[in-house]
């Protein structure tokens, strides 16, 4: 059986295409469009991550053309930006990072709080280990029933009074059913349950004898 990815590293992209903080405006689209991604991690020195450049920033060169009416209240930071011909001036900083060994929750809230698609990973110095997105952090949803069902399965081993009960996975929704003995346990198998990778809901059918 194979059990959750807990952390970033488990699911990054160990191979992240970077630029150097002098890469042109064309070279970096260039990059954006060769590789499909939509920002790239800006790098300085040995490796170490100083900014990104996304396409929210690229835009802003776009969104300058003459031709319409700005729109109110526009950033000063945008106008600069709009100017910028190097990875130097476009790229957001600092950057907005994460540790190989957090989370795949943590990874999830940075992304939401800070309204990013992607984000390097980087060591205790700031070098860049990989890059994590949107798109690996749903490769969990991506796991068979049977997989999160053994899983499911074995979570409940580990806990006490559980031996009565049985877990069913359909699309991701685990239904737990048996008996219960002690209703104070209801949270706790729920908690532990739903922190597994995979799971997109849980359903209780659970009876005390």
């Amino acid at each position: 059986m194979r059990t959750s990815p807990r952390t970033v590293s488990d699911l990054m992209t160990h191979t992240a295409i970077a630029v150097g903080s002098s890469a042109s405006y064309k070279e970096i689209v260039q990059l954006l469009d060769q590789w499909k991604v939509s920002a790239l991690p800006v790098l300085a020195g040995e490796g170490r991550v100083i900014g990104v450049v996304s396409e929210a920033d690229l835009l802003l060169k776009e969104e300058s053309r003459p031709g319409g009416e700005p729109e109110p209240g526009s950033r000063p930071v945008g106008a600069a930006k709009a100017d910028a011909v190097s990875a130097e001036d476009l790229m957001s900083s600092p950057a907005i990072t994460v540790h190989a060994d957090a989370s795949l929750g943590e990874a999830a809230r940075i992304m939401a709080r800070r309204q990013v698609k992607r984000l390097p990973v980087v060591d205790s110095g700031g070098l860049l280990e990989g890059i994590i997105s949107r798109g690996d952090l749903l490769k969990v949803f991506l796991r068979s029933d049977e997989d999160i069902a053994a899983e499911a399965t074995e979570v409940l081993s580990g806990l006490s009074d559980t031996a009565g009960l049985e877990a069913r996975v359909a699309d991701g929704v685990v239904t737990l059913r048996g008996v219960l003995p002690d209703r104070a346990m209801v949270p706790l198998v729920a908690r532990a349950v739903r922190a597994i990778e995979g799971v997109v809901d849980i359903r209780l059918g659970l009876r005390q004898p």
